[in-house]
């Protein structure tokens, strides 16, 4: 097939011509089915942002038997979503005191998780508390319409990708199965919305963050979600550099041989 080099796409691409500015109308190129499409431009955030909702969906549930008390120390009414495995071990933690903060993501959205966990958290509820901007009228309208709530920190971090290809004896089906996606979703996200956002994939920044949420009555700082972003998309960047290497490096014949059907 006559496709174009893995990279030149990126490279090769145009920039898009006449992107709205604040005021103005995309031109031709920044429409879809014949649509102009807008992009809203931010000028107001608020430095402070008190943590009254996290999403934590983890991996490494290292260090959660230390921060999520933490939050709560700091935030007594702070309300926490999660899912499969990570939601038993952070009831394990809270004990009784679980249902007073603990609400499985499918209680929140209304969307049982598909088999496998296969799609758990990919949402519309999700993402409008992920992406909303506080002072855009309209956003704070679609949270009222849907029952939603903003989402103030997300605590991701990604399936073992990188730990099951070094296995000797992987399949492609073991490291397909182990291609994370709602979790980078989520935190790509949460990233993109620093303005309001905190984005936390590494158990080592724990104590730092609830150092900051304590000094701050509970609230992150802009420095702090903006560090946190930049991280935040390293980490996704060499994920899928991991995943793109990793398939780079696979010929089409093992991919035949992995779903073979002998019967056939």
């Amino acid at each position: 097939m006559g496709l174009t080099p893995v990279g030149s796409y990126s490279k090769n691409r145009s920039a898009p011509q006449n992107i709205q500015q604040k005021g103005g109308r995309a031109g031709p190129r920044g429409c879809r089915h014949g649509k102009t499409m807008s992009m809203n431009v931010v000028d107001k955030i608020d430095d402070l942002v008190k943590v009254n909702h996290v999403l934590v969906s983890v991996s490494d549930k290292s260090g959660l038997a230390a921060f999520i008390p933490g939050l709560i120390e700091i935030n007594p009414e702070i309300r926490i979503l999660s899912t499969g495995g990570t939601f038993g071990r952070i009831r394990e933690i809270l004990g009784g005191d679980a249902d007073k903060h603990l609400t499985p993501v499918s209680d929140y959205t209304g969307q049982p998780e598909t088999q496998g966990g296969l799609v758990k958290t990919l949402d519309f509820k999700i993402y409008l508390g992920l992406l909303t901007e506080t002072y855009n009228p309209s956003h704070q309208a679609d949270l009222k319409r849907t029952g939603g709530v903003p989402i103030d920190m997300v605590v991701v971090n990604l399936y073992p990708f990188q730990a099951t290809i070094a296995k000797p004896d992987v399949t492609l089906e073991a490291a397909r199965g182990n291609i994370d996606i709602g979790g980078p979703c989520m935190i790509r996200a949460a990233a993109k919305n620093f303005i309001r956002v905190a984005s936390v994939v590494d158990p080592g920044d724990y104590a730092s963050i609830l150092d900051v949420m304590r000094s701050r009555s509970g609230q992150t700082t802009l420095e702090m979600r903006f560090a946190l972003a930049r991280k935040a998309f390293d980490h996704t960047a060499h994920y899928d550099q991991a995943i793109a290497g990793f398939l780079n490096e696979q010929p089409i014949e093992a991919a035949r041989r992995c779903y073979a059907d002998d019967r056939r």
